[in-house]
């Protein structure tokens, strides 16, 4: 396997607005899961006080069941700095988020899934929330490399900044492919070195 396995040029698949502003990681998963020993079923409990609270939660909606685009608000994922949110979003079906803006760590945590966050308009963003919903079936396009979003025949500018934009383009936001790649090299350079080669 090579990076290029692991690119994540584009995301197609079904939207899901979240309306709102400030939704931290804490209403994404509570903080009760945090104890569990591995992500495993952390999907099913995305956004589950939430949900349980409110029933017309659109994590509820048969509409948005088999969603993979995820659109929200401004500052989406601030709080605490728990992998488990995009985690759990990644396990709930999750593979690209567009927003106004989001958490910084937890940007940096989707990004170490390959999961892309894209910063659009609040104009654009209450325009493509709203078209979702009329046509919760029609495919939604999160475009990394051309930083962009395509809904139905309108193309919205979504931008990332470079450097994580690189990663995924270029499949190295996974760590682990990054390094089996350099198996080669990794092997050459531990048998230059003495405390090594004696093992």
């Amino acid at each position: 396997m090579s990076p290029t396995d692991f690119a994540r040029r584009q995301v197609t698949g079904r939207g899901l607005p979240l309306p709102g502003n400030d939704i931290d990681t804490d209403r994404i998963i509570p903080a009760r899961f945090l104890k569990e020993v591995t992500f495993e079923g952390m999907g099913e409990h995305a956004f589950e006080d939430a949900r349980k609270q409110n029933p017309e939660h659109p994590f509820n909606s048969p509409a948005y069941k088999g969603a993979s685009v995820l659109v929200v608000g401004q500052n989406f994922g601030c709080g605490s700095s728990r992998e488990h949110a995009p985690q759990a979003l990644m396990r709930w079906g999750i593979r690209a988020i567009v927003g106004g803006s989001f958490g910084e760590i937890f940007f940096g945590n989707c990004v170490m899934l390959g999961i892309p966050c894209l910063v659009a308009s609040q104009a654009d963003l209450e325009w493509l929330q709203k078209a979702i919903g009329r046509a919760p079936q029609q495919p939604v396009t999160v475009d990394v490399e051309k930083q962009e979003v395509r809904f139905a025949d309108r193309v919205i500018k979504a931008t990332v900044p470079d450097g994580p934009r690189n990663q995924l383009v270029g499949g190295t936001w996974d760590s682990t492919a990054v390094l089996l790649e350099a198996g080669a090299a990794i092997e050459a350079t531990a048998g230059k070195l003495p405390y090594v080669r004696g093992f």
